[in-house]
C-alpha cells in the first residue's frame, strides 16, 4: 500500500476548498503577523541580545517552520509570490547562520550555546524535525534546493552527534517529531541513512541504553518500555501520537511485524478507550496527557489540537499496514469535529484545548481546577497549534487516497470534491470526486485510466447505500476507463450514547448528522445547557444558522422550570421548546457561552 500525496491532488470545490481558501488568505497572513509582534520571524537574525525584548524561546524554530512549511503547501497547488519570498528571506537566514558543522537552533546558538544537545525536554530534535519537514515540503513545491540541503547537513550532524560519536547527553528525542521528519528526508532524498537514523530512535527509545529522562516520570515521554512492548497509549498525548506515527512509518518501511502489532494495540487503545466522540485525545491538563481507560471528562476535557491532529496522522499511516475502513473512519471524524474545532470561522484564531462542555461560571474557581478557554486566541506563549493547524488543512487532500499497486486497487478513503492524477501500476490515471459531503452523502467518483478496482469506504454511520460492504469496510467495484461510479450515504441524524464507564456521560446522548457532531450553545438556547432533554422520538428540522454560516438541526426538547429553591421535592417541571444544535467545530464563535455535546435524552 501507498499513499497518493496531497501534490497529485487539486480540491476543487465543497467544504475543504473554502477552509483551504480560508488559510491562504486569512489564517497564514494573521499567524505570520503575531508571529513577527512576538519576535519569532526576528529571532533568524540570531542578533538578540540580553536585555532586548521578545527573547528566543526553545521551540520557537518549530512555530515558524510549521509555517513554512504551510506556505509550501500552498505554493505547491497554486502560486504564492509574496509567501515564496518570506520563505526566501528565511531560507537565507537559516543558511547565514547555520553552524559549520550543520547544527542550527536560535536558542541555543544565542542563548546557550554550550548547553547543545544536553538536555532531552527541550526541543532540540522536535525543532529539528520540523525544520526538515519544512525543508522537504519546500523542495517539493518549489525545487528549490537551498533549504533542503542546509538541513540534510543538520541530519548528517545529528547522526554523527547521537549514532557515531554518541556525545549527547542523552539518546531519544524528549519530544518525538524528528523521527517522522527523517523518513520523509529518506524518501525525498534517497539516502537510506535518514531512516536508519529515525530507526534508531525508535530502536533505542525505552531501553536500557536510552539515557537522559528521569525513570519515575518515563512515561510522560513514552519512555517507560521499548516502543515494541508499548501497548497502552501515556503520557504526553501529542508525543505520544507522533511516536506511534513514526513507529508505523518504519514499521511500513522495514517490513516490521513486531512493529506493526505494537500500533494496532496502541491504535485500538486510543480508539476504543481514550478518545472523545469528537476524535480529541489527551483528557488531562496535567502532563496534557492521557490518564486512564474511560476518562474523558467533558468540562475539564484537555484535547489539544495538536493531538487530535497527530491521532489522524497514526491513523493514515496504519492504512499502509492494514486495509480496515476504522482508519479512515478515525481520520473522519477528527477532521470534521475535534480538529477543525480548533480554528475559528472567520479563520484568525485558535483553541489550544477544544472542550466538549464549557459553563462559564466555573471560570471563577480556575485556580483551584484547570478549566479550558471558552474563547479562541489569535496566539499562545506556545503556540504549537495555529500552524500546524494551517499545514494540516493546506495538505488535507493527502487523507483521499491510497493503492495498491500490485492488484490495481484504489482505495477511497475520504471524500472531497476534487482530482487527482498519478500512477497507478506504472500507467497514468486520474480520479474525480463530485460531492457536497458532509453536508450531503451524494459521492461521484470518476476513473480514467486502465481498469482497476475501485474500493469505496462506507461510513460506518451510515446504513443504506447502494452497493455490498466487504468485511474490511469497503465496497469495491471494477472500474474501466471512463467508469462513473454514482453513490449516496444519504446521512441522517444519529444518536451515539457513551460506554457506561465513562462517567458523567449516563444518560446522555451526542447528535450526530453524517459524521458531523452537534452541540448545543446559550446563544441559541435557554440555560443552563446541561439540563436540556432532546425528545428522541421528535423529527429534526434542518436549517442553516445564519448569524455563523453553517448548517443547524432544530429539534423538540425539554428543560426543568425553576422555582427560585435550591433543593425541590418530587419531580420539578418540564417545559418544552425547540432546541437549536450547531456543529461542534462552530461552537465558540459568538463570544463566551455555555455549550454541551452531551445532552440529556427524554
Amino acid at each position: 500500500m501507498r499513499n497518493i500525496p496531497f501534490e497529485k491532488t487539486l480540491i476543487t470545490g465543497g467544504f475543504w476548498a473554502d477552509k483551504q481558501n480560508l488559510v491562504r488568505t486569512v489564517s497564514m497572513r494573521s499567524i505570520y503577523d503575531r508571529f513577527t509582534e512576538t519576535g519569532r520571524f526576528d529571532a533568524f537574525n540570531f542578533d538578540w541580545k540580553e536585555g532586548m525584548p521578545n527573547k528566543p524561546h526553545i521551540f520557537w524554530d518549530s512555530d515558524v517552520a510549521k509555517w513554512l512549511e504551510s506556505a509550501a503547501y500552498l505554493i505547491a497547488n497554486s502560486p504564492e509570490p509574496e509567501l515564496e519570498a518570506i520563505v526566501d528571506g528565511v531560507v537565507d537566514k537559516i543558511a547565514a547562520h547555520q553552524d559549520e558543522c550543520g547544527y542550527f537552533n536560535i536558542y541555543f546558538t544565542v542563548i546557550e550555546p554550550e548547553a547543545r544537545f544536553t538536555r532531552r525536554g527541550d526541543h532540540e530534535l522536535y525543532c529539528a524535525g520540523h525544520l526538515i519537514e519544512a525543508a522537504v515540503a519546500y523542495f517539493k513545491a518549489t525545487g528549490k534546493r537551498k533549504f533542503l540541503d542546509a538541513m540534510c547537513r543538520y541530519a548528517d550532524y545529528i547522526e554523527k552527534v547521537f549514532v557515531t560519536e554518541k556525545s549527547a547527553s542523552f539518546d531519544s528525542p524528549g519530544h518525538e517529531e524528528i523521527e517522522l521528519a527523517l523518513v520523509k528526508l529518506a524518501d525525498v532524498t534517497g539516502e537510506r541513512r535518514y531512516l536508519n537514523l529515525a530507526k534508531h530512535f525508535i530502536d533505542i527509545r525505552g531501553t536500557e541504553n536510552d539515557r537522559g529522562y528521569d525513570r519515575a516520570s518515563a512515561w510522560y515521554s513514552q519512555s517507560h518500555l521499548p516502543c515494541r512492548e508499548q501497548t497502552t497509549a501515556v503520557g504526553h498525548s501529542v508525543r505520544a501520537v507522533y511516536l506511534y506515527s513514526a513507529m508505523a512509518d518504519i514499521a511500513e518501511k522495514f517490513g516490521d511485524p513486531e512493529l506493526a502489532d505494537a500500533c494496532e494495540k496502541l491504535f485500538e487503545n486510543i480508539t476504543k478507550r481514550r478518545m472523545y466522540v469528537t476524535g480529541g485525545i489527551g483528557s488531562t491538563r496535567v502532563g496534557e496527557a492521557f490518564t486512564v481507560d474511560y476518562d474523558l471528562p467533558s468540562v475539564t476535557a484537555y484535547t489539544e489540537s495538536c493531538a487530535s491532529l497527530g491521532l489522524a496522522l497514526f491513523a493514515h499511516r496504519m492504512q499502509l499496514l492494514r486495509t480496515d475502513a476504522v482508519y479512515a473512519e478515525t481520520v473522519e471524524r477528527i477532521l470534521y469535529n475535534g480538529f477543525m474545532s480548533s480554528i475559528s470561522l472567520d479563520g484568525k484564531s485558535f483553541f489550544y484545548e477544544n472542550p466538549l462542555e464549557i459553563t462559564p461560571a466555573l471560570l471563577a474557581v480556575r485556580g483551584e481546577i484547570h478549566y479550558p478557554a471558552t474563547e479562541r486566541s489569535e496566539i499562545f506563549g506556545c503556540s504549537c497549534c495555529p500552524p500546524n493547524i494551517t499545514r494540516f488543512i493546506a495538505s488535507v487532500a493527502n487523507f483521499l487516497y491510497t493503492v495498491d499497486d500490485e492488484n490495481r486497487t484504489v482505495f477511497v478513503n475520504q471524500f472531497m470534491q476534487s482530482e487527482s492524477s498519478f500512477n497507478l501500476g506504472g500507467s497514468p490515471a486520474t480520479i474525480k470526486q463530485q460531492t457536497l459531503y458532509p453536508a450531503d452523502g451524494k459521492i461521484t467518483v470518476t476513473w480514467n485510466g486502465e481498469p482497476c478496482t475501485i474500493a469505496v469506504r462506507v461510513p460506518s454511520w451510515c446504513d443504506a447505500y447502494n452497493g455490498l460492504k466487504d468485511d474490511d469496510g469497503y465496497i469495491y467495484y471494477h472500474a474501466e476507463d471512463g467508469e462513473v461510479i454514482e453513490l449516496d450515504f444519504a446521512p441522517e441524524v444519529r444518536f451515539i450514547t457513551a460506554d457506561s464507564r465513562v462517567t458523567g456521560n449516563e444518560g446522555r446522548i451526542a447528535v450526530a448528522y453524517g459524521p458531523v457532531i452537534y452541540c448545543a450553545e446559550a446563544h441559541d438556547n435557554p440555560a443552563p445547557i446541561r439540563d436540556i432533554r432532546i425528545d428522541t422520538e421528535a423529527i429534526f428540522t434542518h436549517g442553516v444558522n445564519t448569524e455563523l454560516g453553517v448548517p443547524m438541526l432544530s429539534v423538540r426538547a425539554y428543560r426543568r422550570k425553576n422555582d427560585g429553591e435550591l433543593y425541590t421535592y418530587g419531580k420539578a417541571p418540564l417545559e418544552a421548546f425547540d432546541a437549536v444544535l450547531i456543529p461542534y467545530y462552530a461552537f465558540a464563535n459568538r463570544g463566551q457561552s455555555e455549550m454541551a455535546v452531551w445532552l440529556m435524552a427524554r
